[in-house]
């Protein structure tokens, strides 16, 4: 691990914090609308990783190749590490904008589910050959697609951010959502590097 691409990851996540400071703050929500901006960019980034996670596995699959794999490996064990950490912040979201934990919303069961199913997928293809990664996060990412696309919603808002009569509200969640999105990029190069130097014996068959 080099020193400047941990130089690089905090200045981005300096950035990061700088710019939810500054978030306007909506009416209804009050100090907690950057909590839920924060929030809501972090699924989506975590939605992008795990869909380039399956485009990789998708490819991988096509050519043949031990780097692409290792790629598309990289990018599921991101995008499942920002997930598990967008599903801690929905139990805080759920209580401060709704005074309680429902766990029967849709939009926080299906997520905990595929949560459950990717961790453990995650840990089984560590002892499988590089080739299962690539076709896993490729069955797992269409998945998560038409499962999230069919999703009701009970008590969660439907596209809260970008109905915001605030300007400035989706502005600055386009904002942060690129610069997780970043933070999530330079994660996966780091953990490709190191799956690259522990498991390489693992991902030289296909």
């Amino acid at each position: 691990m080099r020193k400047k691409d941990l130089l690089a990851i905090f200045i981005s996540f300096v950035l990061l914090c700088l710019l939810v400071l500054i978030t306007p703050l909506e009416k209804t929500l009050g100090m907690n609308t950057r909590l839920v901006l924060f929030h809501g960019a972090l699924v989506w980034v975590a939605i992008t990783l795990f869909m380039l996670a399956g485009l990789a596995g998708f490819y991988g699959l096509i050519v043949r190749r031990r780097n692409i794999h290792l790629w598309s490996c990289a990018l599921g064990h991101t995008a499942l590490l920002l997930w598990l950490i967008f599903l801690l912040m929905s139990l805080v979201v759920m209580q401060v904008n709704w005074n309680g934990l429902f766990f029967a919303e849709p939009r926080f069961r299906i997520p905990f589910n595929f949560a459950v199913v990717g961790l453990l997928l995650q840990i089984g293809l560590l002892f499988l050959p590089a080739l299962w990664t690539s076709l896993t996060n490729l069955l797992f990412a269409a998945a998560l697609a038409v499962s999230l696309s069919q999703a009701q919603s009970v008590l969660h808002p439907v596209s809260p951010i970008y109905n915001s009569n605030t300007l400035g509200i989706p502005i600055c969640f386009s904002g942060i959502f690129l610069l997780l999105l970043i933070i999530g990029v330079q994660l996966t190069h780091l953990w490709h590097d190191w799956l690259k130097k522990s498991f390489v014996k693992r991902f030289t068959s296909n």
